[in-house]
């Protein structure tokens, strides 16, 4: 028996590499390859942490392997009998493996700073790229309006996305803080600029929920009182799928909705149509007759 248990726990760590060799190969590993570059950064880095811990999961599993066949061929029969070998503890040894692990949670800390702080830091933030954005799609702003495109609210259970409306001149108005007369509307269905990064504020109405875009590696929580800023980059024309990554109650599951990355006129033509959309009065026009 003793012999199985040692083969039981060898076994399945050998399932689990193997696995985890070959999932890429079946579709089992991320959803598809990141659609930004910061998402590649993002990949990079997950690439790295899974280096570091496959390292030390094998070498652990090898260790235990050599302890478990180690102590059952020692106890066979026809074994040498030894003297059982007891120790109270190695200061030499309990010292590298608290430093060890000590310096990697260092390293992994101090290499994925400038990534984080590209990601959430506003100082770090692509301005100009932005800015450019709002020149191609006529845009006028300030030095003090906002660098979002769009306002998104998650509540349960849906998103709700607020865009800025048109001036009288055909451009495009700034976002403003608090809803305007002229702001227009969508539910699940946000629409921004392809290839350039792109901002938007995040809120909530009600709980805890997760903006997540898998495709792009982008994801934070929607927090009761704040309005987070969450800059992003699609670099292909395409829809991409926008989840909730929070269980948010009962109809979670409900929160699916869809970021379309596309061009600039055809963003600015998105937003004339929702234009057109809420401006339309469902009133059938009434042909004039000629009176009797």
């Amino acid at each position: 028996m003793k012999w199985f248990w040692c083969l039981f726990f060898a076994f399945w760590p050998i399932v689990a590499i193997a696995l985890c060799w070959v999932s890429p190969s079946l579709g089992w590993w991320f959803p598809s390859e990141a659609a930004s570059p910061l998402g590649r950064r993002i990949d990079d880095l997950f690439y790295m942490i899974l280096l570091i811990t496959s390292v030390t999961f094998v070498g652990t599993q090898v260790a235990l392997a050599y302890a478990l066949f180690r102590g059952a061929s020692d106890t066979e029969p026809e074994a040498d009998a030894k003297k059982a070998w007891y120790s109270h503890g190695s200061h030499e040894l309990e010292v590298i493996w608290s430093i060890v692990p000590a310096f990697v949670l260092l390293f992994i800390a101090l290499y994925q700073l400038d990534v984080w702080a590209e990601y959430r830091v506003k100082d770090a933030f692509p301005r100009d790229k932005m800015e450019a954005v709002f020149e191609s799609i006529n845009q006028k702003r300030s030095e003090t309006d906002s660098l979002a495109l769009a306002e998104v609210t998650a509540r349960q259970f849906e998103w709700r996305i607020r865009y800025p409306g048109f001036n009288e001149d055909g451009s495009l108005k700034p976002l403003m803080a608090d809803p305007q007369p002229t702001d227009l509307y969508a539910v699940n269905d946000l629409h921004l600029p392809a290839s350039a990064p792109v901002m938007i504020n995040l809120r909530t109405m009600d709980v805890q929920h997760s903006f997540f875009l898998p495709d792009l590696r982008i994801k934070q929580d929607a927090v009761p009182g704040l309005v987070i800023p969450i800059w992003f980059e699609a670099e292909r024309q395409q829809s991409y799928q926008l989840l909730c990554a929070e269980l948010c109650g009962w109809g979670h599951y409900k929160m699916n909705a869809r970021f379309v990355a596309e061009s600039d006129e055809g963003f600015i033509e998105y937003l004339r149509q929702l234009e057109r959309e809420q401006n339309e009065d469902r009133v059938d026009e009434v042909p004039e007759t000629d009176a009797e």
